[in-house]
């Protein structure tokens, strides 16, 4: 997860994108991970979506939550 440089919030994984992140896009990769294995991008209320959206054009599992519901162990 990506956090601001001076250690404070958590920022937005879209390339160039300072702004907080509000959402977690939580997805893996069906060919190389386990089933129990959740990588997390961060994300901004803008570019949710359009992190979403990238993954679910490769077929891989997506799914949405609050930065504060990232399951334990994900990342």
């Amino acid at each position: 997860m990506s956090a601001a440089p001076d250690g404070g919030h958590l920022i937005c994984s879209r390339r160039g994108c300072g702004a907080a992140a509000t959402r977690a896009v939580l997805w893996r990769n069906p060919r190389i991970h386990a089933q129990d294995r959740t990588k997390v991008w961060l994300a901004c209320d803008e570019h949710e979506e359009v992190l979403r959206e990238h993954l679910a054009l490769r077929a891989f599992p997506v799914r949405t939550c609050a930065v504060e519901d990232i399951p334990e162990g994900a990342g």
